[in-house]
């Protein structure tokens, strides 16, 4: 009617103030992901109505979303597996059915800015549950901020900054182990960030493994997306083989593993097209057509449950507030060109990693695509931690030199505020045998008594036989590394010009240098104790003594021109101890470990850092990661040095040096005061008779001379002897 005002209907008043006081409708997402999912695939793929039917194994972490009993989520898996549409979906729910705000966390500003334009406009643009409730004003549609009605988005790069600034109840924090590793524990900042919210909040975490560096999940799953599924409810999924019907898992820690089958030696074309799936129960080859009819039927099954080849699951998952989901690139529907081309693209990455040594190919293949950590390749000669810990001897004691050692040589690594030690002893055609192991608290950058502490308890330290005789062995030479922290090297040349010039009682009682010059060796001047260098480069000579450069102030005070330096090719030392550490069976070069040596329980850290280093195909020896400690690797490798500067692989053992002769024959072993026996017996101050050591032994008077005779051939025997 013209002249009056126009009213709003009471029925839409009404039905407003109803939709904004009425409760959420009680959906999880994956339900809701059915009801209200639309997909948009402008670049190709699917598009249309969401189906669980592509990713059933979705369906469970969607659910997780709005289960109270677990606060984070952790999704595992590789590129083009649908985890992260995991997070749009509960997005879709929270704006449509449940609002909170949401930080969505990216790997850098750049992942931000396409994945906003490239995804998240588009759904909003797609869903009216999104664009209708999205607020008008320009700032509450930014690229990096959207604002609907009762909560906002906020889409971030993890930086330090912004992941101690912000606070929501809701979290995403997508591809975690792309983010910069100097944030350390994401987890950790994150949870900080939702600790007011209680149990209301939730984290969800997605990622390729790229951090961890194996399957064992003590040892290799210490940072990243597989830390927290380690501390997780580890669920696994399982499928039922379309021709036996056995269940199994293409999970790589499964009890039963599907693994993807295909010729070795073959053309990649070749591996491609004969590439199947290999059931572990029964031997069947499934074709990849079938991946989809088994993921339809497939289940997780968490810590805790145990699963049946015919299916059926048994026990209770265990309680854990982290629920995580490990899925692999053969569970994908994405993946492209199916399992035949997961195989090809691995084998022709680990073809060029054979050719140019460079893993980086491999490890994207295997991360991103497999969905699997990466664990470097072995080079050649290289072993298993868990093959030398099955090694370990109980029978050997640390501390105690074993029947066959005819000579020990010590090496000592430099840390920040320790000395850590090892003494291997050497046998018959370079048999050698692990003699002891520890640390020393010490300041080597700034603290000469230190270095003298060294050498008082470690360097001049003597080991008892094992055949019960009471007698010593004496070191044959030590080496420590000269390198390290700043300081290091002038406090290391000081130290041994101390030693140089220093009188110590020897096992005979005479007065000695501390440091003994024995001659040359295969030209190279040989000393009792030396300062070890690792030598840059594939190509470096294997081993050589050179003097420090006296032109630098810095070297002129501590090393005057006098100080001896080994120079050795750590990489050739690395080769020749991995394959001494691949002798299986006793004989030349075999390597016995006491068991002590293993820690009380896994992980066992002397092994470890054995294996802690990889060959790469130019020879050269680094870090499976950055992080990596390898002091025992090191330790093993300068102790060989000093044995091969003392002539080690050129003794003829049929007529050894007499250094490395039978103890019976060897200056290197002697009987201490203390177990020699006293001429006479004394009384005691009441009168009693003291009793003899229990260590007292008889010497024959002819053997002892015959050892005084050796002992005054000992520099001599040194001496360019090959």
């Amino acid at each position: 009617m013209d002249g009056f005002a126009s009213y709003a209907s009471a029925d839409e008043v009404l039905l407003a103030c109803y939709e904004l006081i009425a409760p959420p409708k009680r959906q999880t997402v994956a339900e809701h992901a059915i009801d209200h999912r639309i997909l948009i695939n402008a670049g190709g793929g699917y598009s249309g109505r969401w189906t669980h039917t592509r990713v059933p194994y979705l369906v469970e972490p969607m659910r997780t979303l709005t289960d109270m009993r677990y606060q984070t989520i952790a999704v595992v898996g590789p590129g083009q597996s649908g985890k992260t549409t995991i997070a749009e979906n509960w997005l879709l729910q929270a704006v449509d059915a449940d609002p909170a705000n949401i930080l969505w966390y990216m790997q850098s500003d750049d992942a931000v800015e396409a994945y906003c334009k490239g995804t998240i406009n588009p759904m909003i643009d797609a869903h009216e549950e999104l664009k209708g409730r999205l607020g008008l004003r320009p700032v509450d549609d930014s690229l990096h901020f959207k604002r609907f009605r009762g909560m906002h988005v906020e889409f971030l790069s993890a930086t330090l900054r912004t992941l101690i600034n912000k606070k929501a109840p809701r979290i995403i924090a997508d591809e975690i182990d792309a983010y910069p590793q100097g944030l350390g524990d994401v987890k950790a900042l994150l949870d900080v960030r939702r600790q007011t919210f209680g149990k209301q909040s939730k984290l969800l975490m997605m990622s390729h493994p790229d951090m961890a560096r194996g399957i064992n999940p003590e040892t290799d799953w210490t940072a990243g997306i597989m830390s927290v599924y380690a501390d997780s409810t580890r669920c696994v999924w399982y499928w039922p083989c379309p021709h036996c019907g056995a269940w199994s898992s293409p999970v790589p820690i499964a009890p039963r593993v599907m693994t993807i089958d295909y010729p070795l030696e073959a053309t990649l074309a070749e591996i491609e097209a004969q590439a199947r799936l290999l059931c572990p129960v029964n031997g069947c080859l499934i074709e990849n057509r079938l991946r989809q009819p088994m993921n339809a039927r497939g289940v997780w099954v968490g810590a805790g449950e145990e699963i049946a080849e015919d299916g059926t699951i048994t026990g209770e998952r265990d309680r854990n507030t982290v629920a995580g989901y490990w899925i692999v690139g053969a569970m994908s529907s994405f993946v492209m060109g199916g399992i035949g081309g997961l195989a090809r693209a691995r084998v022709k990455a680990e073809r060029e990693c054979a050719v140019s040594g460079d893993d980086g190919t491999i490890r994207q293949v295997i991360s991103k695509a497999w969905g699997i950590p990466y664990a470097p390749m072995r080079g050649v000669g290289s072993i298993e931690a868990a093959a030398l810990i099955e090694r370990a001897e109980p029978s050997l004691i640390l501390g105690r030199v074993p029947e066959g050692v005819r000579f020990l040589t010590c090496s000592v690594d430099v840390q920040i505020a320790h000395f850590e030690y090892l003494v291997r002893g050497w046998g018959r055609n370079s048999e050698s045998w692990i003699i002891d192991h520890g640390k020393l608290l010490a300041e080597p950058a700034t603290s000469p008594q230190s270095w003298d502490d060294l050498f008082e308890k470690v360097l001049t330290r003597r080991y008892a036989l094992s055949d019960g005789s009471g007698r010593l062995m004496m070191l044959r030479g030590a080496g420590f590394d000269s390198g390290g922290a700043p300081g290091v090297a002038q406090q290391a040349y000081a130290a041994w010009t101390r030693w140089r010039k220093r009188k110590v009682a020897d096992h005979i009682g005479q007065l000695a240098s501390g440091v003994r010059w024995f001659g040359k060796i295969s030209g190279r001047d040989v000393y009792s104790i030396i300062p070890l260098k690792g030598a840059g480069g594939v190509n470096a000579p294997k081993l050589s003594v050179t003097y420090p450069d006296t032109v630098r102030a810095a070297n002129l005070a501590a090393a005057r021109g006098s100080v001896p330096v080994a120079l050795f090719n750590s990489n050739l030392f690395k080769d020749d101890l991995m394959g001494q550490l691949a002798r299986a069976d006793l004989g030349d070069w075999y390597v016995h470990f006491p068991g002590a040596l293993k820690s009380h329980e896994a992980p066992h850290v002397f092994f470890e850092q054995l294996t802690s280093e990889v060959r790469r195909g130019n020879g050269a020896w680094e870090k499976v990661r950055a992080a990596a400690r390898n002091e025992a690797l090191d330790l093993m490798v300068m102790a060989h040095v000093v044995a091969h500067l003392h002539g080690l692989g050129r003794i003829d053992w049929q007529r050894p040096p007499a250094w490395a002769a039978e103890w019976d024959d060897n200056p290197m072993v002697f009987i201490p005061d203390s177990a020699k026996p006293a001429a006479t017996d004394h009384a005691t101050a009441s009168g009693a008779l003291r009793a003899p050591s229990p260590t007292a032994l008889s010497v024959d008077p002819a053997q002892a001379s015959r050892r005084q005779a050796l002992i005054k051939k000992l520099a001599g025997s040194s001496q360019d002897y090959e």
